[in-house]
């Protein structure tokens, strides 16, 4: 997938709010494909001439690009930073552990230490291996499915990393062996008799069923405990992908709050407050696989980022982040659903999610599609400085005045976007191309 790169000229056209990042862009283009290395950080999510592409620095609820602009973060890099960039006692414990060391020869105490106190706090969780990205602890769970049942197939609902297995079948399966996308199959959430219909037509062949058990609704009443229900009738492993909803939801994440157990999940994102960690946990039994089974990193034991999670983990024992995270984001929700009331766009946004972790979705209109209204959006958004993109990535550093920022600039940005689908003009109004989609599995 190529992109063309500006021209002097046009380089000269861009705002000059971005014009240092879009010159380091051009430089990271002649290296690195999109250049980014990951794909909801690139020129595929952000529009390119009205959005800044680099970071210099960040602290708290704050982001500054390169060209020193300050944004109030709501990505907050992916949802993996939950307590804010550059938490005292994170930092703290990872100064500490650096003085000792990153990796060594043999296992460190952190190993043990870091496992105990997910198996603590998760209800599944009797045993634990560490990973580093969210797709290894996918991956690793559903290849402790298939040894335990001997099956082949899978079935998926939700977003779960760029391996073969799952990302064979999303619309990006390019690359992926056509043998390996015809043993996974998505099946639609919060729709029991789907589920079961897929089940039926695999007999005897589905090893796991792994899910999201909550990203942009909630479940309707009984619907986790039928999938579990469903699955074990199956014979199949039931896995919750807690990646993001781990430590966010609830200290013990979507499991805790909705009281259904899995037999494994896997969790990532805000166990180490944004340093590279993730888990694959669950029933003893199953995980007792994993001496079999070969799930192994070099840096499946790196210290600096299990000191983090040691001390994140250790604060949401003893603060009230989740508590925090749910009462700032329903602030947020309130507040945007006021806006969008009151600027009489209705048929053009809509709330959803939780509130730790909720989402603002774009309609098409006669006018101008979603991804059109989206970039008018983000230009508009991003100018007024606030880093959002349609999510609300909650943080424990998110306090009343980073509430109010975001609504303010909601504020001014819906009646821009009110006033340019009435007079028609939404794509006259950008000041780049419009975005274009990934994909979607939620």
């Amino acid at each position: 997938m190529g992109h063309d790169r500006l021209t002097a000229d046009a380089l000269m056209a861009v705002e000059p709010r971005y014009a240092r990042s879009e010159a380091m862009l051009e430089r990271a283009l002649r290296t690195i494909p999109l250049g980014a290395q990951t794909f909801s950080k690139s020129l595929t999510q952000f529009p390119r001439g009205a959005a800044p592409f680099f970071a210099s620095r960040a602290r708290g609820a704050t982001l500054w690009d390169v060209d020193g602009n300050p944004y109030t973060d709501f990505v907050n890099a992916l949802c993996s930073v939950t307590l804010g960039y550059g938490d005292p006692d994170v930092d703290a414990a990872v100064e500490r552990q650096l003085r000792d060391g990153v990796i060594f020869s043999l296992s460190h105490a952190l190993e043990a230490q870091v496992a105990e106190r997910i198996v603590r706090m998760v209800s599944c969780a009797e045993k634990v291996r560490f990973g580093k990205n969210g797709s290894d602890a996918t991956s690793g769970a559903i290849r402790i499915a298939r040894a335990a049942t001997g099956r082949d197939h899978v079935l998926v609902c939700g977003y779960h990393g760029w391996q073969d297995w799952y990302i064979g079948s999303t619309a990006r399966n390019l690359g992926v062996p056509q043998a390996t996308r015809e043993l996974t199959h998505a099946f639609p959430y919060d729709d029991l008799p789907a589920l079961e219909a897929l089940l039926d037509g695999l007999k005897g062949q589905v090893a796991a069923v792994i899910l999201e058990p909550m990203n942009v609704r909630e479940p309707s009443p009984g619907y986790l405990e039928g999938v579990k229900r469903l699955a074990h009738a199956a014979g199949a492993v039931l896995i919750f992908d807690e990646t993001i909803t781990g430590f966010r939801y609830a200290r013990g994440g979507a499991q805790e709050q909705f009281g259904v157990t899995p037999d494994l999940c896997t969790l990532g994102k805000g166990l180490a407050n944004g340093f590279p960690l993730s888990a694959v946990c669950g029933r003893a039994d199953l995980m007792a696989l994993m001496e079999e089974v070969f799930f192994s990193f070099t840096m499946g034991g790196e210290c600096l980022s299990l000191a983090a999670a040691d001390a994140a983990l250790a604060k949401l024992e003893r603060e009230p982040v989740v508590e925090t995270l749910a009462q700032r984001g329903r602030e947020v929700l309130d507040g945007a659903q006021d806006l969008i009331d009151r600027h009489g766009l209705g048929e053009v946004f809509t709330l959803s999610g939780h509130p730790a972790w909720s989402f603002l979705a774009i309609k098409d209109q006669p006018s101008a599609d979603a991804f059109t209204l989206k970039t008018l959006f983000m230009q508009e958004v991003l100018g007024r400085g606030v880093l959002a993109y349609g999510t609300h990535n909650m943080s424990y550093a998110h306090g009343g005045a980073e509430v109010a920022a975001l609504l303010a600039a909601y504020d001014a940005t819906f009646a821009v976007m009110a006033e340019a689908l009435s007079d028609g003009d939404v794509l006259a109004r950008l000041r780049c191309e419009p975005l274009k989609p990934l994909f979607k599995v939620r």
